[in-house]
């Protein structure tokens, strides 16, 4: 049994929530319905269209997707020429940082020869 300072049953603000909630819901449920049933309506006036032009659509779809490989392809050799040619020229760039110093220990190299020989430069 219930002593006298307790009640039976939900709150006084338990039942406000439950009565400012429940339009909102139904609200968005019937927005959530609306949009169903137009997408199903959109499915049914949609779908003898694309049987009927699929003989231009799907050969469309696959030239516009040959297109969109081609491109990116061709990017892609771009990026990569690219880069070969980058690599090539810093390899040449390494090369040739050491070459003047090579040259001139050559041709003294080749002067202490000469003059071994009996020679004058």
């Amino acid at each position: 049994m219930a002593e006298p300072g307790e009640e039976k049953g939900p709150s006084a603000s338990k039942i406000l929530a439950i009565v400012a909630v429940l339009p909102v819901g139904g609200t968005l449920l019937l927005l959530s319905g609306l949009t169903f049933v137009g997408s199903l309506i959109g499915l049914a006036v949609a779908t003898p269209l694309f049987i009927i032009f699929s003989p231009v659509l799907v050969p469309a779809a696959m030239g516009i997707g040959l297109a969109v490989t081609g491109i990116l392809s061709s990017g892609a050799f771009g990026m990569t020429g690219l880069s070969s040619l980058s690599s090539f020229l810093n390899y040449i760039r390494r090369v040739t940082a050491g070459l003047p110093e090579y040259l001139q220990n050559l041709s003294d190299k080749l002067g202490r020869k000469m003059k071994e020989m009996g020679h004058e430069m």
